[in-house]
């Protein structure tokens, strides 16, 4: 038996979102026991070249609402990048939450075979919904999302493996 699509996408992304949600409040927590104001990580990166925390949750809240989105037909909201506070990108990954949580099994199920097209490098690319969510979409939103939790346990966030798997 395999897996439906809506807990492929809503369930997982749900269940991922809201441990980052978890350790966004533990490394707000750690940053309040540090005496320092939160809001400086969302700026902070693991190197020069990389995103910074902010773009990382966007991208992730990106991925997921795109995912569901595509695959039900529905328009992919457009949200706007101007977190810059702790609480702005905590309030992001509050609303993707909520807007996953609108999507039903009805919706999802039986998408295995839609055609998905998204842009890659300027081109526009046709995948089956399963290649595209499993192959494409989760990939993407597992790496900004591991890549948040990379930039705040760097900078001492009291975070680690359970925390990430919830």
């Amino acid at each position: 038996m395999s897996i439906s699509m809506y807990t492929a996408s809503v369930t997982v992304f749900s269940r991922q979102l809201t441990a980052l949600l978890a350790i966004l409040d533990k490394a707000e927590a750690n940053a309040t026991e540090r005496k320092f104001k939160p809001d400086v990580l969302v700026t902070q990166r693991l190197a020069p070249d990389m995103l910074p925390l902010s773009t990382q949750i966007q991208i992730a809240t990106d991925a997921a609402k795109g995912a569901v989105a595509r695959l039900s037909g529905r328009e992919v909201p457009s949200w706007p990048d101007t977190e810059v506070t702790f609480a702005d990108l905590k309030a992001r990954v509050q609303k993707a939450i909520d807007y996953l949580a609108t999507f039903k099994p009805a919706d999802l199920d039986g998408t295995e075979d839609k055609k998905v097209t998204i842009k890659a490098g300027g081109e526009d690319v046709t995948l089956r919904g399963e290649d595209y969510l499993l192959g494409r979409a989760t990939q993407n939103f597992y790496f900004h999302v591991v890549a948040a939790y990379a930039i705040l346990r760097h900078n001492g966030a009291n975070i680690g493996k359970r925390d990430y798997l919830a």
